[in-house]
């Protein structure tokens, strides 16, 4: 590790702010709801707990059909929905929004399954129509699936899913549409049973507040048929085992039961909220971004105003600033870590979290703690993006008064 990578060694008074795009920051009540003593996975208070869970996490997908919950990261989620669906040879088209999407790409291929790319330059969302166009050529089939990442978190690009959904319709064809919203779930607004999505994937670490840890697979009756046919070997993953023992409230093998008691409680913070008044907030709070970094001077990274995310924005620098420089100089002087550039955006952009539990006066400190980074640097800026923010929010606040 770099010496200028390390956190800083001293003391650093006040909090530290977590302005990545996930791991969010988890709200102290969630903390104590997990600081309980850990109690018997097969036994009746569990299977009490394990079944408000479900129900709950339901309501968030808006689904009547199952989900199911690993003790995992969000990439052990999208291997349980390829593994269960998918055979050895079989064909799944996705498109490449970015890291993540790639990575899933990455990983199909290993399991044995075949590709096709649809490229993009990384600065929008999946185009339905392209989807649509490659699948009425595919007239014997073959693609047996359409992957596509709902928020892609490397760039601050959101996928319109039920344009996906209507496209795959219009083609008529048969694929399955698989759906990963680990970066977008309870953040912004999703209907796995309305949109026609046969597996969505989730993670615990994003909107949902909780530590990273477990992952979520929602299934549709298509996809719980096209699991009776698939060849590839699923065990840990295997969704039938889940499905009969959750019946009860139990799990096949061990379930990362004090994050249950997490997950319990986040479902309380957001249902008490309102799960639309979340979606609203999570809105506002990228809006009052985006402003800021064009009053700024600097460039979005999402070109397409109605790909634009909720949940985080990447922000492009010019030719010749690095912004891993640029995020040493954020951390070591305002103690705020932001997101770097993944793989061909390294160094190019930095990444600003505005997701789970946070609220206007966050949004401003994070934004004033950029704003004074961009004061100490020599990166072409105008002042004032905050001050615009601010102005945003509370003719914003104003109006919902």
């Amino acid at each position: 590790m770099k010496k200028r990578d390390k956190m800083p060694s001293k003391y650093t008074p006040g909090k530290h702010f977590l302005q990545i795009p996930g791991p969010s920051n988890v709200p102290d009540r969630i903390l104590r709801a997990m600081d309980f003593p850990t109690i018997d996975h097969r036994g009746q208070d569990f299977f009490d707990l394990s079944k408000k869970c479900l129900s709950g996490m339901k309501k968030i997908f808006k689904t009547n059909s199952h989900v199911i919950i690993y003790p995992a990261s969000g990439t052990g989620a999208w291997e349980a929905a390829l593994t269960n669906t998918m055979s050895t040879g079989d064909t799944v088209l996705m498109v490449e929004t970015g890291h993540f999407a790639s990575l899933w790409c990455k990983m199909a291929n290993r399991l044995g399954i075949l590709t096709e790319l649809i490229p993009t330059d990384w600065r929008r969302g999946a185009v339905a129509d392209q989807i649509k166009d490659r699948l009425i050529k595919d007239k014997k089939n073959k693609i047996k699936a359409v992957c596509v990442v709902h928020n892609e978190t490397s760039t601050g690009c959101m996928s319109n899913i039920r344009e996906v959904r209507e496209a795959i319709d219009q083609s008529n064809h048969g694929a399955l549409l698989m759906v990963d919203t680990i970066s977008s779930l309870a953040s912004s607004n999703y209907c796995h049973d309305a949109w026609g999505v046969d597996v969505t994937v989730a993670g615990s670490q994003k909107g949902l507040m909780l530590p990273p840890g477990l992952s979520f697979n929602a299934v549709s009756e298509r996809a719980l048929s096209a699991s009776k046919s698939s060849n590839i070997p699923a065990s840990y993953w295997a969704w039938d085992d889940h499905i009969a023992s959750n019946k009860t409230g139990a799990f096949p093998y061990t379930p990362a039961t004090n994050l249950f008691f997490g997950l319990n409680e986040a479902l309380e913070m957001l249902f008490d909220e309102g799960i639309d008044q979340v979606f609203k907030r999570h809105e506002k709070h990228a809006k009052a971004t985006r402003l800021a970094v064009q009053a700024w001077g600097l460039e979005v990274l999402c070109l397409e105003p109605k790909d634009h995310s909720n949940t985080l924005t990447a922000v492009l620098l010019p030719d010749g600033h690095d912004a891993d420089k640029f995020r040493e100089i954020v951390l070591h002087n305002y103690n705020m870590s932001l997101g770097n550039g993944l793989s061909k955006l390294s160094g190019k952009v930095f990444r600003i979290g505005h997701l789970g539990d946070f609220n206007d006066l966050m949004l401003v400190a994070t934004l004033g703690g950029i704003e004074m980074a961009l004061g100490c640097t020599k990166i072409p800026h105008q002042a004032g993006g905050t001050l615009t923010a601010m102005q945003f929010l509370k003719e914003k606040n104003n109006q919902d008064f």
